[in-house]
């Protein structure tokens, strides 16, 4: 047992005036932020609220929360999203038919099963590459949750060396290679890297308590990782399904295939083909994680802050089923909206990555850092982006409110409660951030390997090697995310009830809330009347 929870079920909680006295866990039980722990003893005034008896649950259910009208959000991005995902199973049916009658261009596992296959385009080979690609991707992402679970400190401080150590070799290797344009904008993230690693370190503690906090809600509620498990499995699964879809694609159009000769085909139409394809994956990605971040948030850790430990009895029954059918049904248009934001700004910045590509392999150095430039910025948009739209689902799982409506309540929230600068200061997400990066990175390696000691007849000349890797990386990338999105969203759910019941954390989380209230006192004060 690690020294925070020896500390945390020590002793019992010193009595507190204006709250109901909870029976008190044996010293051997196990770990669990309720009522009861006694994490640290505040430094602060608690405040009085009336949360005791039928009060707190009358006020869990405060502007119908937990409880939204029956009314469906934002129908026009439901009914959108259903169509291109309708469209994306129509063209991923009529390539694969197509693909599979013509033998799939030959191909299997292994050295000899890949120099079996057709040299035209991708074949069946690369399909087995990128089934072990997602096998991978499954086994680091759950690897890598269990050592967060296990150590939390230590492994925020070694994403953070590891996030500079990258930069650094990125940095040197345009610089050796002469890749100018990348080279000037990786020196300036890499020196803004180490400069902002000693204000990092020095909010480690308030991180690793937050992370703690969290860890510990999931162990009590297994509905947390079956729903991050579930949504892993559906991203591993889409993601098998996009690939196969691409590579049918490329084989039923492309000219000079076999499958084409009783078919139109062009390169343009290659492209655009892919291009919807990819739109379609990104956004139905995007929607599967989102949806069970709103399942996340409305359920266990929802549950969690505004009724407490199941064992109080006023947690509802089946409180993630409950949040699971509001995400998947009334309030789909509205996640599916925020996605859909997302997505946009998602391939955009992959088009502008493609022209500085083009840019440098053509010999115009300017084109390219203008173009790489134009990309740095639209990535920064979609992380704003990103970051805003997280805050705004768990308004929209926990009221069911619409996208505009919790997006504006959202905004109010930060800066009515001054939260912007708390949230800004937790390392949780950069951590799990840099985890799913390293994840990615790891599968593409794989990819890589895999390609060198097989030696495929298509990529003889290693045409296909950079396209290959990208999809590698774009599943482990995406597999990590989704179950990493289980510890985000608990995250998340505490600093929006935070923002508009502090005094509830004051119960859960002693340790928590005294060390907010000494670090952020404007954060803490009375909640006004919304």
């Amino acid at each position: 047992m690690s020294q925070w929870n020896k500390e945390q079920w020590g002793a019992a909680p010193p009595p507190s005036q204006g709250y109901p006295q909870y029976p008190q866990y044996p010293q051997n039980a196990p770990p669990y932020p309720g009522p009861t722990p006694n994490y640290a003893e505040p430094s602060y005034s608690q405040p009085q609220a009336n949360i005791g008896g039928g009060g707190e649950n009358k006020q869990s259910y405060e502007g119908e929360r937990f409880k939204p009208k029956a009314k469906i959000n934002d129908p026009f991005f439901l009914v959108f999203f259903v169509l291109q995902f309708l469209g994306f199973v129509a063209l991923s049916a009529v390539a694969i038919h197509s693909w599979v009658s013509d033998g799939g261009l030959g191909g299997g596992l292994g050295k000899s099963g890949a120099s079996s296959g057709s040299a035209v385009t991708l074949n069946q080979s690369t399909v087995y590459l990128l089934l072990l690609v997602t096998a991978a991707a499954v086994l680091l992402s759950a690897l890598y949750l269990i050592l967060i679970r296990a150590f939390t400190r230590i492994i925020m401080h070694i994403t953070l060396l590891l996030s500079i150590a990258l930069n650094i070799g990125i940095c040197a290797y345009y610089w050796i290679t002469k890749y100018y344009s990348g080279a000037i904008i990786f020196t300036i993230i890499a020196l803004f890297s180490i400069l902002s690693y000693w204000g990092y370190k020095s909010r480690i503690p308030f991180a690793s308590l937050l992370l703690q906090v969290v860890m510990d809600v999931s162990k009590h509620h297994t509905s947390v990782y079956v729903v991050a498990f579930v949504a892993l499995i559906m991203q591993a699964a889409l993601s098998v399904w996009f690939v196969f879809t691409c590579i049918a694609i490329y084989g039923k159009w492309t000219p000079g295939s076999s499958c084409t000769f009783t078919s139109s085909c062009s390169s343009g139409k290659v492209a655009g083909l892919i291009f919807y394809a990819t739109f379609s994956y990104l956004w139905t990605s995007q929607v599967i994680a989102n949806v069970a971040l709103a399942t996340l948030a409305g359920g266990p850790y929802g549950a969690w802050y505004y009724f407490g430990p199941k064992e109080m009895g006023e947690m509802p029954n089946h409180p993630t089923l409950s949040a699971f059918g509001r995400a998947s049904t009334l309030s789909l248009g509205s996640i599916a909206f925020g996605s859909l934001i997302v997505t946009l700004l998602e391939l955009l910045k992959m088009i502008l990555h493609a022209v500085q590509n083009s840019a440098n392999a053509d010999g115009h150095p300017i084109e390219a850092c203008l173009a790489c430039c134009a990309a740095c910025f639209v990535g920064c948009i979609e992380s704003a982006v990103e970051y805003f739209n997280r805050y705004a689902y768990i308004e929209i799982a926990l009221y069911g409110k619409s996208y505009l409506g919790a997006s504006k309540d959202t905004w109010r929230l930060f800066k009515d409660r001054g939260i912007d600068a708390l949230v800004n200061d937790s390392l949780v997400g950069m951590t799990l951030t840099w985890g799913a990066y390293a994840v990615g990175m790891l599968s593409s390696l794989f990819a890589y390997l895999y390609l060198r000691l097989t030696d495929p007849s298509y990529n003889s000349d290693g045409q296909y090697t950079a396209p290959v890797i990208l999809f590698a990386f774009l599943i482990g990338l995406m597999c990590s995310l989704t179950l990493s999105s289980a510890v985000e969203a608990g995250v998340s759910t505490i600093f929006v009830g935070l923002g508009e019941d502090p005094q509830v954390l004051s119960i859960r989380a002693p340790a928590l809330f005294g060390m907010i209230a000494e670090t952020y006192p404007h954060v803490v004060r009375g909640v006004p009347g919304v």
